[in-house]
């Protein structure tokens, strides 16, 4: 894929070098040679965290441990030779700093911008499964308990045979414009004062990316937009969403805000946007998101305060 195809062609979740060879995951003899290779690499996840060790960042991973099956482990894939699986130590919750050496617990949140492309992928991977498999431990047909199988890619219910797959939900997200080239900008419900983003929202069934773009603008703040472009997608998995990026225009500037999703939006310059980031008024998504990479886009650089979307 060319930049002239696609422009993000380097956001922060959507990063990998590793096959996923899911040939493997049905072969029971070759997973289990996966965990007796010394060349084979785990990846340790504690609730929504994983180790991960600075200077570069980079994820903590160590050799396989003969209580590793014992785990369920996750086929992640491979790389130049070595195989990845992931293994949950806990129940959930976040786990204390190891003392044998300088790694941090810390969420694919804070710290997959930082990652380089094998361990972005890794990580995004392993947290995505990680909210499945929490979500999914019962048959959503008749609500049996499920068995892990097809190196964590497959649950099948124990007592109907029925094979449940990790499911992604599709979600548009948009960078809406006016005729005076300002950007809307909104608040939802939950979040504090000031913290601004551009508009997003789920794919209905039976609905086209497109048709999702100008039904959930009009939705939510009763503008209707034109002439939508494609920007990129990303992984979402908090818990397990695509995000489909959209530039669109309108050429209505009156705003009427949904209640029930939003605590506010308006239109933003450029200068408006930067005054109140420097003064603290306004807070963006992280870097990590597709939603922070739309705004600076939009900007037309890195957004004050705000370092580069990925590693360099």
């Amino acid at each position: 894929m060319s930049a002239t195809d696609e422009t993000f062609l380097d956001l922060a979740l959507s990063r990998s070098r590793v096959d996923r060879l899911a040939r493997v995951r049905t072969d029971d003899t070759e997973l289990g040679a996966v965990l007796r290779r010394e060349g084979t690499r785990v990846l340790e996840l504690r609730g929504d965290t994983a180790a991960v060790l600075p200077s570069p960042t980079r994820l903590r991973l160590r050799a396989p441990r003969p209580d590793d099956a014992d785990h369920q482990p996750w086929f992640l894939g491979r790389d130049d030779g070595l195989d990845y699986v992931a293994v949950t130590l806990d129940g959930g919750g976040a786990a204390p700093a190891p003392s044998d050496d300088e790694a941090t617990w810390v969420g694919l949140r804070e710290v997959g911008a930082e990652l380089d492309d094998r361990d972005a992928g890794l990580l995004t991977a392993a947290t995505a499964l990680r909210a499945w498999h929490d979500r999914h431990r019962h048959c959503p047909r008749c609500g049996a308990p499920t068995e892990v199988l097809q190196g964590g890619w497959l649950r099948r219910c124990s007592q109907d045979g029925s094979q449940h797959h990790p499911r992604t939900d599709p979600a548009v997200i948009m960078a809406v414009t006016d005729p005076d080239d300002r950007l809307l900008l909104a608040t939802g419900i939950p979040w504090p004062e000031g913290r601004l983003s551009v508009l997003a929202g789920f794919v209905e069934a039976g609905e086209s990316l497109e048709a999702a773009v100008v039904r959930e603008v009009e939705e939510e703040v009763g503008v209707r937009v034109e002439s939508l472009t494609y920007r990129g997608n990303q992984p979402w998995p908090f818990p397990g969403s695509l995000m489909l990026a959209f530039r669109a225009r309108t050429a209505q500037t009156r705003i009427v805000v949904q209640e029930s999703e939003l605590r506010s939006a308006s239109w933003y310059t450029r200068d408006q946007l930067r005054e109140g980031l420097a003064e603290g008024r306004y807070t963006l998504p992280s870097r990590v998101s597709i939603a922070h990479r739309l705004i600076e886009e939009w900007f037309g650089g890195p957004l004050p305060g705000h370092g580069p979307a990925v590693p360099r």
